[in-house]
């Protein structure tokens, strides 16, 4: 599964995707990564479609005494071949509900400014927390502005 998460990376990274990398992304930084994050407080969803990694989503659990009511959405990928095809909203759903048997009360999450990822974490009743300008560099060098979000479940 480390080679389809790999290529996952590279997919949606390579597409623009706003998620911490810029193009091109290498295949051994891609593997690095995949085989550096699961951690205290991460958990990993990974969505297959006719058994081929297709998405994946992360939840971070504060691991803070006074944060754990509290989680952070990341890393929310669909690959581009796959999309609208309600992959990214599953992920989102069961993302929640293992949210709410953790007791988390709290879901945040941001995402740049303008991205298609605003209207579907819009539609899942997510809340506009606000704007912060030139806070992530895009391929070309630009900044530009993330959208942070919040829902209370």
């Amino acid at each position: 599964m480390l080679d389809e998460l790999t290529g996952l990376l590279i997919d949606v990274v390579g597409e623009g995707a706003s998620i911490g990398f810029l193009p091109p992304l290498s295949k051994k930084e891609a593997q690095e990564y995949w085989e550096s994050v699961l951690g205290p407080g991460v958990i990993l969803w990974v969505a297959k479609l006719e058994n081929k990694v297709c998405g994946a989503v992360q939840l971070h659990l504060s691991l803070k005494k006074n944060g754990t009511h509290r989680a952070e959405v990341a890393k929310l990928m669909v690959h581009t071949n796959q999309r609208k095809k309600g992959i990214g909203r599953g992920l989102m759903t069961i993302l929640q509900k293992k949210a709410e048997l953790e007791d988390i009360s709290l879901l945040v999450l941001d995402t740049r400014l303008g991205d298609p990822s605003n209207t579907l974490y819009k539609s899942l009743e997510y809340i506009e927390a606000g704007t912060i300008p030139n806070y992530a560099k895009s391929a070309d060098g630009e900044l530009e502005a993330t959208v942070f979000y919040y829902k209370e479940i």
